[in-house]
């Protein structure tokens, strides 16, 4: 039997919230685990559910999309966010994905866009239009070269970490590969992201890939 993908929705207008749910809930691979209308109910469901998905309704971008995302990368959660949008611009782009956005769905787009992103990001893939997605990494790229020089201030072990997660490994994997603990490891990552400048586990695997190319 298939595990469905286990989705929270967060959008500030309730009927809307109400009509994502239910279009949903017509997959039976997915599975609403909770709706939220603010941040603070939208912090409290993902750490109470630990959802696969987050689904977050933008309309058209505006602050308090943002400030959601804001709240749960410093809250420390990693949900992979999926963003329905009118529009955003180049930098909105880039900055989503560095606060966890992992897919986009334009409003215009139809339900089976909508459904086909879901499964992409639930499946540890990025889910953006082709042009959208090489700005993103172009854009990334290019403030990893200027960064490049700080992943020189990394202990042996912290370097060691920024690598299994340039290859996509989770916190438990590390530990495991490392024989150290998840905690340890967590604390490992907030040192690098504070020398590095970085923000998240995305920008780290940037920044890895393009230290990479150079030693080529």
């Amino acid at each position: 039997m298939i595990t469905p993908t286990r989705i929270v929705v967060a959008d500030d207008q309730m009927a809307l919230l109400d009509s994502l749910a239910a279009l949903l809930e017509t997959q039976s691979d997915f599975a609403v685990v909770g709706e939220a209308t603010t941040t603070a109910e939208t912090l409290a469901i993902v750490h109470r559910e630990d959802p696969d998905v987050l689904l977050l309704n933008l309309g058209t971008p505006n602050a308090r999309g943002f400030e959601m995302l804001r709240a749960l990368d410093r809250s420390g959660s990693q949900v992979a966010s999926v963003l329905v949008s009118d529009s955003m611009s180049q930098l909105d782009y880039v900055q989503a994905v560095k606060l966890g956005a992992r897919g986009l769905v334009l409003e215009k787009d139809g339900a089976y866009q909508l459904f086909s992103v879901i499964r992409t990001v639930a499946g540890g893939e990025l889910a953006f239009p082709n042009e959208i997605a090489n700005h993103v990494i172009h854009a990334m790229a290019k403030e990893a070269r200027e960064r490049s020089g700080t992943l020189g201030r990394l202990s042996l072990r912290e370097r060691q970490i920024v690598t299994l997660v340039a290859r996509g490994m989770k916190n438990r994997l590390i530990a495991d590969e490392l024989h150290i603990s998840e905690n340890t490891v967590k604390r490992h990552l907030q040192s690098i992201y504070s020398k590095t400048g970085t923000h998240e586990r995305l920008e780290l695997a940037v920044l890895s890939l393009n230290l990479e190319n150079k030693a080529a």
